[in-house]
């Protein structure tokens, strides 16, 4: 399964043009793909006006020998925005952080604690743009066995892995809806005995899903 998603990230990110865009290049551009327009449908809709705020997560793709995982993190209660929630390591771009690639590394390791040497980037999926008004770029990697864990006591609660095939598996893109704010809104969630996973983290697995499984085809 390793060989195969990162033949279909090849393909998908042709000569990693996603994971290695700068900041300066995101922030003037709106996303096809966001929290709006994939679990919260309103015709409504202001859009938060440009620049957005320049993000990249990692989406690490464990290469266990018992079969592929995917590391996430729980955030930590106290933070400001999306405290207790499931993420993928990643973060704000900084200054000095050329590319989207450059930021989902250095925040990994930041977060969780895996250097860079265990991680082999092989692509980018499409922005992802946030009701809080980040555009996120989800860097995929493979990271091989072996790491050490150290979480950042200060942003991450707690570190977990997910199955893949669990992740793959179509029948568990729950897609749920409550009321907020007058509305109703409409979300994914993956049910998960430790932490559930839902929101923008959720929408990009989802996305990450349809990507290898439609290569499959």
């Amino acid at each position: 399964m390793i060989d195969k998603i990162t033949a279909i990230l090849k393909q998908h990110d042709p000569d990693f043009g996603r994971a290695l865009q700068g900041a300066e290049e995101r922030i003037m551009r709106r996303p096809d793909h966001g929290d709006y327009s994939i679990y919260r449908p309103d015709p409504d809709y202001a859009a938060v006006e440009l620049p957005l705020k320049a993000a990249a997560v990692l989406i690490p793709v464990v290469d266990r020998p018992e079969g592929a995982s995917i590391l996430l993190t729980k955030r930590a209660d106290h933070l400001k925005n999306h405290s207790g929630q499931v993420s993928f390591p990643g973060g704000r771009c900084d200054p000095e952080d050329q590319t989207a690639q450059e930021t989902a590394l250095r925040e990994t390791y930041e977060e969780v604690g895996i250097a860079p040497d265990y991680v082999r980037i092989i692509g980018a999926m499409e922005d992802y743009e946030t009701v809080t008004g980040y555009t996120v770029t989800p860097v995929v990697g493979i990271v091989r066995p072996g790491f050490s864990l150290s979480r950042h006591e200060g942003e991450v609660a707690d570190i977990f892995e997910v199955p893949l095939d669990y992740i793959l598996n179509e029948k568990n893109h729950a897609l749920q809806s409550r009321e907020w704010k007058g509305r109703m809104r409409y979300y994914y969630v993956y049910e998960n005995h430790r932490h559930n996973i839902w929101g923008a983290t959720a929408a990009m697995l989802v996305r990450f899903a349809k990507l290898v499984n439609e290569a499959q085809k």
